[in-house]
């Protein structure tokens, strides 16, 4: 699969964090695809190209979101991707986070340096204060990555998103700056 050269934006012993781009549609669906199993019923990420080109879109064009790549440092493979999504700044200065690893990364730890990355980079340059994660209860893989980054569990949301057909019970987690260290 041919990989996008696009500079990293943070990097760790074995992955790369990387914005988005347009001409990551091939390898991105081919990586959702494999990785069906693994995320139904709790995912869908875009897994044609017709669907990944509005999905990119808005990660890249709006304000509001900011998407990345979590790169295999050795080859550039995408492992996965972590999104930021409602982001607000002012003074709350928070956004949700959505994430998913593809099928020939997952149990490796590439998703918990990747997020980790993402979290330094969000209370970093982007100025962010606060970081939530909304995950349903039986996505133990999902809770164990946002307990293994360092957030909190804050509450349970009945009914709080639409997934897959029917409002879906979840857990709220979330972390600050200040826990990891930047204020």
């Amino acid at each position: 699969m041919p990989h996008v050269a696009v500079p990293y934006l943070a990097e760790g012993p074995r992955v790369g964090l990387r914005h988005f781009t347009h001409g990551d549609a091939e390898e991105f669906v081919a990586r959702a695809r494999e990785s069906r199993e693994l995320h139904r019923p709790w995912l869908f990420p875009p897994d044609t190209a017709r669907a990944f080109a509005p999905y990119a879109a808005r990660l890249i064009e709006d304000p509001a979101r900011a998407g990345f790549l979590v790169c295999e440092r050795d080859g550039g493979a995408i492992a996965g991707f972590v999104n930021i999504n409602n982001i607000v700044h002012g003074a709350f200065r928070n956004g949700a986070l959505g994430y998913g690893a593809f099928a020939h990364a997952a149990g490796r730890g590439l998703m918990r340096e990747g997020l980790r990355l993402v979290v330094r980079y969000a209370f970093g340059p982007m100025r962010l204060h606060r970081l939530e994660i909304n995950v349903q209860p039986g996505n133990t893989a999902s809770i164990a990555l946002a307990r293994a980054c360092g957030f909190q569990r804050e509450g349970f949301s009945p009914r709080m998103l639409h997934i897959d057909g029917a409002w879906r019970d979840h857990e709220r987690w979330a972390i600050t700056a200040e826990s990891v260290g930047v204020d």
